[in-house]
């Protein structure tokens, strides 16, 4: 049910595209020679959304702090996971050797299993909250580029900014409507501006 109202999304979409197009570009001759702008005709034009995010300096920023806070979280699960191989080993040791009572040695395999259980919790409350925090980020990122085209909306003069990326509705796209280094360079311009 779900794939089927994306697909029917989908399909709606690109025939509202191709109304739209044929309405503003369909059967209107030119009398100019030679390739002119779609951009001012239609008012259309599209952003490849992946490389604006991969190319602005926010998510640079942002993707290094959550390398930091990765590797922070790693640091933390492999010291508490190398005390408890340590513990392994000791347990495995003096019951080999006959150091202990057997109600030692179920007490200590009691406490490494509740420890062991605690190193799975742990390992699945970091990546949780990385995973989140990712996410988080990556909301906030395109918040600020839409926030941006609609705050500049003036300057770019078009009625619609289409985001474009491998396997989206967008299918075909003119390269002469692509704005993508515009778009680019203005919000890093912004950015850089804001940090300060």
């Amino acid at each position: 049910m779900k794939k089927l109202s994306i697909a029917l999304f989908a399909v709606l979409t690109l025939a509202i595209i191709g109304l739209y197009l044929l309405h503003f570009t369909g059967n209107k001759k030119s009398n100019t020679t030679g390739t002119a702008s779609l951009a001012p005709v239609g008012g259309i034009a599209y952003i490849n959304i992946d490389t604006v995010i991969f190319k602005f300096n926010m998510f640079t920023d942002k993707r290094n702090d959550l390398i930091s806070k990765q590797k922070s979280s790693e640091a933390e699960l492999n010291s508490k996971g190398g005390q408890y191989e340590k513990g392994v080993k000791d347990y495995q040791d003096k019951v080999t050797k006959g150091l202990v009572t057997r109600a030692t040695a179920a007490q200590m395999e009691q406490s490494l299993t509740q420890q062991q259980q605690e190193l799975v919790s742990l390992r699945d409350k970091l990546q949780s909250n990385l995973m989140e925090e990712e996410q988080v980020m990556n909301r906030q990122i395109l918040e600020y580029i839409t926030k941006f085209l609609d705050e500049n909306k003036s300057e770019y003069s078009y009625q619609f900014i289409f985001g474009k990326s491998f396997g989206s509705v967008v299918l075909y796209s003119d390269s002469r409507l692509d704005i993508t280094q515009r778009v680019i360079d203005a919000i890093n311009k912004k950015y850089k501006a804001e940090k300060k």
